[in-house]
């Protein structure tokens, strides 16, 4: 590479045409201003190849493009465009590893219970591949989220229909009420450079440590919470019961890529729940078979062939299929449910299709229909059904005349959700999960039960200070106002908001929180969509 270089990376899916069309063009444009425009490979194959270089001939070795790239993403004169990578489930990295195996590269299957030492290695390299892998690599800071004019102005001329909800429309969404992860959070700010553990402590006093030497920085907020299994379960009978009652449509919304640990379990707690009748019967005869509902029913039903009594167990499907309420599906034609793979349905993709379909998503037959939309966990799910409420009230929005919102993400440094993967766990048995201090102090402690799943995550003290001086910045250089989106519920965005209001008014915004009822706003969600709705009619 030169001093003046673009790294282009090639990834998966669509993108790959982004490649073959837009990359010329790049190349010819840079060109002619002597920048060299050169590629990496970071596509999930690239990055499975470069995981296993000893399996592999001189000729089919691969360098690890991904770990350059997050070696240059930490230099401030680094020039890299990522385009989308492949955030891949269990279903798709096995796809993936079973197609190089037939094109004749000698890689390891991916072991779903390893039990030898060199299981539990090809696992790990598998483990990090999987998910959300590129991300918390190559995006080392802040994230700073704009529409260019171009794009905007195309939108304008070319708007998407977004339709509107029929008169008397049953789609809303679902979500807990209690006992899940927004409900059980927990946080700290760190006094002083240390070194943590996490343990369990069992109810006979056995203590298990499931992860230690936890490096952590003065100031940085470290948090934890816990989604209890028991209370997902019941919230699950009753949503079926709900949309079995209502006739609508049934349909999860998780991020089992980005939340490649937690969701995937969610999910299948999802399966299971649906097919509580196949579960009952058969559930050890799958489990035996290593067909785990956390890769989905695709995965079980193409897996049925070497079960004993499989096409009984198929029988019993089709029979609760038909018994259950009606699932959304992905692709009807090809007989796809919105249950057969844990990444075939993303939420922040999902959810505004589904509002943009006048809140349709499309049945067994292909035809569209209301649908019960469940998200678990309700950290997030409020602003999808804000979004709902304010579509029906007043119709959906039209992108020829709608503004923009930019974004600023607080994300640098593995921050919150990237920093989660290699602390979540799902929970053996009943006790307790303790966050230890060097010295041995306990600085958040959760009661917990078996199959409850525990997370922590970590944010460090600069990152939050960047994210709002970045925010400050951004709205002083356009002259929009900054709205600091922060819930004073959570334990985790109340200690952000310390050092938000701190810097805010040192920097001459007045900071205003959106659960402050002097404040005017009324209910969270809602004053926090309505202000975003204000703002994008006003523009």
């Amino acid at each position: 590479m030169t001093e003046s270089t673009i790294i282009y990376t090639y990834t998966d899916e669509a993108p790959a045409l982004a490649t073959a069309s837009f990359l010329p063009i790049i190349q010819a444009f840079a060109g002619s201003a002597g920048v060299d425009v050169t590629t990496r490979d970071i596509s999930l194959a690239g990055r499975i190849l470069a995981a296993f270089p000893q399996n592999l001939t001189p000729e089919q070795q691969v360098g690890d493009a991904l770990a350059e790239l997050g070696g240059l993403a930490t230099l401030p004169e680094a020039n890299i465009i990522k385009l989308p990578n492949i955030s891949a489930s269990i279903p798709q990295l096995k796809a993936a590893v079973a197609e190089l195996q037939s094109q004749g590269y000698d890689i390891p299957d991916y072991p779903d219970e390893p039990t030898t030492v060199e299981q539990k290695d090809v696992r790990a390299r598998y483990d990090r591949i999987k998910g959300s892998a590129v991300n918390p690599v190559l995006r080392q800071g802040n994230s700073d989220r704009r529409a260019p004019l171009a794009v905007k102005n195309y939108a304008r001329k070319h708007p998407h229909l977004n339709k509107p909800f029929a008169p008397g429309s049953k789609t809303r969404v679902a979500t807990m009420s209690g006992d899940d992860f927004r409900s059980n959070e927990k946080s700290v700010v760190i006094a002083g450079d240390d070194v943590l553990s996490i343990q369990h402590v069992a109810a006979d006093g056995t203590v298990t440590t499931l992860k230690d030497g936890l490096k952590v920085l003065d100031g940085e907020v470290v948090d934890a919470t816990f989604l209890s299994a028991q209370a997902l379960d019941a919230f699950l009978v009753q949503t079926l019961d709900e949309a079995k009652a209502e006739d609508v449509l049934y349909s999860v919304h998780l991020k089992a890529t980005m939340m490649k640990v937690s969701d995937p379990i969610i999910f299948a707690h999802v399966v299971k729940a649906y097919f509580a009748d196949v579960f009952s019967k058969y559930g050890d005869r799958l489990a035996a078979a290593g067909l785990t509902p956390n890769n989905g029913l695709g995965a079980i039903l193409a897996g049925l062939g070497a079960v004993e009594g499989g096409d009984e167990i198929a029988a019993a499907i089709t029979a609760d299929l038909a018994a259950g309420p009606r699932l959304s599906y992905v692709n009807s034609d090809k007989g796809i449910t919105n249950l057969h793979v844990p990444s075939d349905v993303i939420v922040d993709a999902s959810m505004p299709a589904l509002i943009r379909n006048g809140g349709k998503l499309w049945g067994a037959d292909g035809g569209e229909d209301d649908t019960l939309a469940v998200i678990p966990d309700s950290s997030y799910a409020g602003v999808y059904q804000a979004a709902i409420d304010d579509v029906i009230a007043n119709g959906p929005l039209d992108p020829a005349t709608i503004g923009s919102v930019p974004n600023v993400g607080l994300m640098a440094q593995a921050a919150e959700e990237y920093g989660s993967h290699d602390k979540t766990f799902e929970i053996a048995a009943d006790g307790r999960v303790q966050i230890v201090g060097g010295e041995g102090e306990v600085l958040i402690e959760h009661e917990v039960h078996a199959g409850d799943i525990w997370r922590a995550t970590q944010t460090k003290d600069i990152p939050i200070r960047d994210w709002v001086r970045l925010a400050v910045t951004r709205a002083r250089a356009t002259g929009d106002p900054a709205v600091f989106w922060l819930d004073a519920n959570r334990a985790h965005d109340a200690q952000a908001d310390r050092e938000g209001r701190h810097l805010s008014r040192q920097a001459g915004h007045e900071r205003r929180d959106h659960h402050d009822p002097a404040a005017g706003r009324g209910d969270p969600v809602l004053a926090g969509a309505a202000c975003a709705r204000a703002w994008t009619r006003s523009r």
